[in-house]
């Protein structure tokens, strides 16, 4: 009787019509999505922390520029935007100031906004890099 049951349910089984059909279109179209999200995820991190190099790289410059003898914040924020105008691609509409800046010590400040994959997306970057200026000193 176990038998009967068993094989009337094999039968039933192979005569179902459709079945699995299909399903795996179904299953890539929703693999696909979660792939290619991921992937700009990935890209787009990239994006950001390469805009923040770029950002520190160019304060930095600023700040080397502008705490050399006789130099002042403007020659600082001036090789902080040529710096940016050679290598700043990645940062878009970047701001150079020199906000924070005292007759002791040179601060660069750097912001903009970062370049995205995404429409609508606004992710902004702000790096500064601080240094005393060199002064000449009695021996």
């Amino acid at each position: 009787m176990k038998n009967q049951r068993l094989r009337r349910l094999r039968a039933a089984l192979r005569r179902r019509p459709g079945g699995d059909r299909g399903v795996a279109s179904t299953e890539f179209a929703v693999l696909a999505v979660v792939v290619l999200a991921l992937g700009f995820t990935i890209i787009q991190t990239g994006f950001y922390f390469h805009a923040k190099n770029v950002a520190q790289s160019a304060a930095r410059q600023g700040v080397e520029a502008g705490r050399q003898y006789s130099a002042g914040e403007d020659d600082g924020v001036a090789q902080a935007r040529t710096y940016l105008n050679r290598f700043g691609g990645s940062v878009r509409g970047a701001n150079v100031s020199s906000s924070g800046s005292t007759a002791e010590m040179v601060r660069i400040t750097v912001r903009g906004h970062v370049a995205t994959l995404v429409p609508g997306l606004t992710m902004d970057v702000t790096e500064h890099a601080d240094a005393p200026m060199e002064r000449v000193t009695a021996p």
